[in-house]
Protein backbone atom coordinates (compact mmCIF):
# COMPACT_ATOMS: atom_id res chain seq x y z
CA UNK A 1 0.00 0.00 0.00
CA UNK A 2 1.21 3.37 -1.11
CA UNK A 3 1.02 6.18 1.97
CA UNK A 4 2.40 9.19 -0.33
CA UNK A 5 -0.28 12.08 -0.87
CA UNK A 6 -0.28 14.56 -2.63
CA UNK A 7 -1.44 17.43 -0.58
CA UNK A 8 -2.49 21.04 -2.28
CA UNK A 9 -2.10 24.07 -0.38
CA UNK A 10 -3.57 27.24 -1.08
CA UNK A 11 -1.03 30.15 -1.36
CA UNK A 12 -2.05 32.92 0.59
CA UNK A 13 -2.18 29.72 3.18
CA UNK A 14 1.29 28.42 2.99
CA UNK A 15 3.78 30.89 1.34
CA UNK A 16 4.77 34.09 2.16
CA UNK A 17 7.19 34.78 -0.39
CA UNK A 18 6.65 36.51 -3.59
CA UNK A 19 7.38 33.27 -6.00
CA UNK A 20 5.85 31.14 -8.73
CA UNK A 21 7.17 28.69 -7.63
CA UNK A 22 5.22 25.21 -6.52
CA UNK A 23 6.55 25.98 -2.76
CA UNK A 24 3.25 25.74 -1.53
CA UNK A 25 2.86 21.64 -2.64
CA UNK A 26 3.40 19.09 -0.41
CA UNK A 27 3.53 15.44 -0.13
CA UNK A 28 2.81 13.28 2.99
CA UNK A 29 5.31 10.44 4.05
CA UNK A 30 3.33 8.52 6.71
CA UNK A 31 3.83 5.00 8.77
CA UNK A 32 0.09 5.19 8.88
CA UNK A 33 -3.11 6.08 6.88
CA UNK A 34 -4.57 7.25 10.10
CA UNK A 35 -3.09 10.45 10.28
CA UNK A 36 -4.53 13.72 10.07
CA UNK A 37 -3.75 16.40 8.40
CA UNK A 38 -5.48 19.73 7.32
CA UNK A 39 -5.03 23.46 6.61
CA UNK A 40 -7.02 26.69 8.29
CA UNK A 41 -6.36 29.51 7.65
CA UNK A 42 -2.39 30.09 7.53
CA UNK A 43 -1.79 27.04 9.49
CA UNK A 44 -1.08 23.26 8.53
CA UNK A 45 -2.22 20.62 11.26
CA UNK A 46 -0.82 17.60 11.53
CA UNK A 47 -1.76 14.80 14.27
CA UNK A 48 0.56 11.66 13.41
CA UNK A 49 -0.19 8.92 15.77
CA UNK A 50 3.47 7.24 14.49
CA UNK A 51 6.25 8.44 12.14
CA UNK A 52 5.22 11.18 9.29
CA UNK A 53 7.31 13.24 7.22
CA UNK A 54 5.58 16.38 5.21
CA UNK A 55 8.24 17.13 2.65
CA UNK A 56 7.98 20.34 0.40
CA UNK A 57 7.71 18.69 -3.76
CA UNK A 58 10.23 21.46 -4.67
CA UNK A 59 14.07 20.75 -5.03
CA UNK A 60 16.04 23.40 -3.01
CA UNK A 61 19.60 24.64 -4.01
CA UNK A 62 21.63 26.31 -1.59
CA UNK A 63 22.18 29.40 -0.59
CA UNK A 64 18.85 29.10 0.56
CA UNK A 65 17.19 30.04 3.72
CA UNK A 66 14.15 28.25 5.18
CA UNK A 67 11.75 30.39 7.68
CA UNK A 68 8.52 28.81 9.92
CA UNK A 69 6.71 29.12 12.44
CA UNK A 70 5.43 25.32 14.56
CA UNK A 71 4.53 24.42 18.31
CA UNK A 72 3.60 21.05 19.07
CA UNK A 73 0.15 20.93 20.36
CA UNK A 74 -0.44 19.42 24.00
CA UNK A 75 -3.98 19.93 25.27
CA UNK A 76 -5.53 16.72 24.96
CA UNK A 77 -5.24 12.54 25.72
CA UNK A 78 -2.66 11.11 23.57
CA UNK A 79 -1.17 14.36 22.77
CA UNK A 80 3.02 14.02 23.09
CA UNK A 81 5.48 16.60 23.75
CA UNK A 82 8.15 15.79 21.43
CA UNK A 83 9.71 16.14 17.96
CA UNK A 84 9.30 19.45 15.93
CA UNK A 85 12.12 18.02 13.52
CA UNK A 86 13.12 19.00 9.92
CA UNK A 87 15.08 17.73 7.64
CA UNK A 88 16.50 19.91 4.63
CA UNK A 89 19.05 19.12 1.36
CA UNK A 90 17.71 15.77 1.42
CA UNK A 91 18.04 13.49 -1.39
CA UNK A 92 18.81 9.51 -2.21
CA UNK A 93 21.92 8.72 -3.82
CA UNK A 94 19.79 5.24 -4.88
CA UNK A 95 17.44 7.22 -7.09
CA UNK A 96 19.28 9.74 -8.97
CA UNK A 97 19.23 11.91 -6.31
CA UNK A 98 14.94 11.77 -5.53
CA UNK A 99 14.09 11.59 -2.47
CA UNK A 100 10.24 11.47 -3.31
CA UNK A 101 10.92 7.98 -5.54
CA UNK A 102 10.95 6.13 -2.69
CA UNK A 103 8.20 6.85 -0.07
CA UNK A 104 6.40 4.05 -0.50
CA UNK A 105 9.54 1.73 0.64
CA UNK A 106 9.51 4.45 4.07
CA UNK A 107 6.53 4.80 4.76
CA UNK A 108 7.66 7.40 7.24
CA UNK A 109 9.81 5.22 8.86
CA UNK A 110 12.38 7.38 10.64
CA UNK A 111 15.21 4.49 10.46
CA UNK A 112 14.61 4.06 6.82
CA UNK A 113 15.93 7.85 6.40
CA UNK A 114 19.36 6.73 6.89
CA UNK A 115 19.13 5.89 3.69
CA UNK A 116 19.08 9.26 2.93
CA UNK A 117 21.50 12.17 2.35
CA UNK A 118 20.79 15.20 4.18
CA UNK A 119 20.77 17.85 7.11
CA UNK A 120 18.61 17.16 9.99
CA UNK A 121 17.52 18.79 13.57
CA UNK A 122 15.21 16.77 16.35
CA UNK A 123 14.23 19.49 18.23
CA UNK A 124 12.47 18.08 21.57
CA UNK A 125 13.27 14.68 20.54
CA UNK A 126 13.14 11.04 22.68
CA UNK A 127 10.36 12.26 24.10
CA UNK A 128 11.32 15.73 24.69
CA UNK A 129 14.88 14.72 26.34
CA UNK A 130 17.60 16.50 22.91
CA UNK A 131 17.97 18.45 20.60
CA UNK A 132 20.26 17.11 17.89
CA UNK A 133 22.11 17.66 14.84
CA UNK A 134 23.62 15.14 12.13
CA UNK A 135 24.20 15.25 8.65
CA UNK A 136 23.07 11.84 7.06
CA UNK A 137 25.65 10.18 4.61
CA UNK A 138 23.37 8.06 2.50
CA UNK A 139 24.88 4.29 4.42
CA UNK A 140 21.75 2.15 4.05
CA UNK A 141 23.96 -0.35 6.58
CA UNK A 142 22.08 2.28 9.34
CA UNK A 143 19.12 1.09 8.77
CA UNK A 144 19.35 -1.91 10.53
CA UNK A 145 22.67 -1.28 12.56
CA UNK A 146 23.29 1.49 14.81
CA UNK A 147 27.40 1.61 14.21
CA UNK A 148 26.48 2.80 10.86
CA UNK A 149 24.80 5.74 11.58
CA UNK A 150 25.67 9.06 11.01
CA UNK A 151 27.41 11.30 14.66
CA UNK A 152 25.49 13.79 16.51
CA UNK A 153 27.33 16.92 15.96
CA UNK A 154 25.34 19.18 18.19
CA UNK A 155 23.35 18.27 20.74
CA UNK A 156 21.24 20.28 23.66
CA UNK A 157 19.69 18.25 26.65
CA UNK A 158 19.08 21.71 28.84
CA UNK A 159 15.70 22.61 29.45
CA UNK A 160 15.81 25.98 27.51
CA UNK A 161 16.87 24.38 24.49
CA UNK A 162 13.97 21.48 24.81
CA UNK A 163 10.27 22.39 23.82
CA UNK A 164 7.69 24.09 26.13
CA UNK A 165 4.04 22.81 25.22
CA UNK A 166 1.65 25.16 23.24
CA UNK A 167 4.43 27.40 22.36
CA UNK A 168 5.18 29.26 19.02
CA UNK A 169 8.36 28.31 17.54
CA UNK A 170 10.04 30.89 14.87
CA UNK A 171 12.71 28.88 13.22
CA UNK A 172 15.11 30.09 10.53
CA UNK A 173 17.51 27.50 8.56
CA UNK A 174 20.27 28.89 6.52
CA UNK A 175 21.95 26.80 4.29
CA UNK A 176 24.65 28.39 2.56
CA UNK A 177 26.75 28.17 -0.71
CA UNK A 178 30.32 28.07 1.22
CA UNK A 179 28.97 24.96 2.88
CA UNK A 180 27.98 26.32 6.35
CA UNK A 181 24.50 25.43 8.03
CA UNK A 182 23.14 27.43 10.30
CA UNK A 183 19.83 26.46 12.70
CA UNK A 184 17.62 29.54 14.94
CA UNK A 185 15.11 29.31 17.48
CA UNK A 186 13.35 32.13 17.66
CA UNK A 187 16.85 34.01 16.48
CA UNK A 188 18.93 31.78 18.99
CA UNK A 189 21.73 30.18 16.69
CA UNK A 190 21.44 26.62 18.28
CA UNK A 191 23.49 24.93 15.16
CA UNK A 192 26.72 26.37 13.53
CA UNK A 193 28.24 24.09 11.06
CA UNK A 194 30.33 24.21 8.31
CA UNK A 195 30.60 21.03 5.83
CA UNK A 196 33.59 20.26 3.99
CA UNK A 197 31.69 18.12 1.12
CA UNK A 198 28.46 20.16 1.37
CA UNK A 199 24.84 19.12 0.51
CA UNK A 200 23.78 21.78 -1.99
CA UNK A 201 20.42 20.63 -3.31
CA UNK A 202 17.59 18.76 -1.63
CA UNK A 203 14.18 18.79 -0.14
CA UNK A 204 13.08 20.31 2.61
CA UNK A 205 10.95 17.57 5.14
CA UNK A 206 8.72 18.52 8.41
CA UNK A 207 9.05 15.39 10.56
CA UNK A 208 7.05 14.50 13.80
CA UNK A 209 5.70 11.36 15.47
CA UNK A 210 3.50 10.92 17.81
CA UNK A 211 3.29 14.29 18.09
CA UNK A 212 0.16 17.00 17.52
CA UNK A 213 2.09 19.69 15.89
CA UNK A 214 0.86 22.85 13.60
CA UNK A 215 3.12 24.73 11.26
CA UNK A 216 2.56 28.22 9.71
CA UNK A 217 4.14 30.94 7.29
CA UNK A 218 6.79 28.56 5.65
CA UNK A 219 9.02 29.70 2.96
CA UNK A 220 11.88 29.87 1.32
CA UNK A 221 14.35 32.48 -0.25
Amino acid sequence: MNFKRTIWLSYVAIISACSSEPENRWIVESETENYSLQYVGDTIEIVAPKGLTLWNEKTFCAPITFEYEAKVVYENEGDRLSDLNCFWMASDPRCGGDALRDTATRRGNFNKTYALQLYYVGYGGNSNKTTRFRRYNADVRGIVDKQFRPQILTEYTDSAHLLVANHWYKIRIESRADGRNLYFVNNEKLVDYVDSVPLKEGLFGLRTTHSHVKFRNFRAY
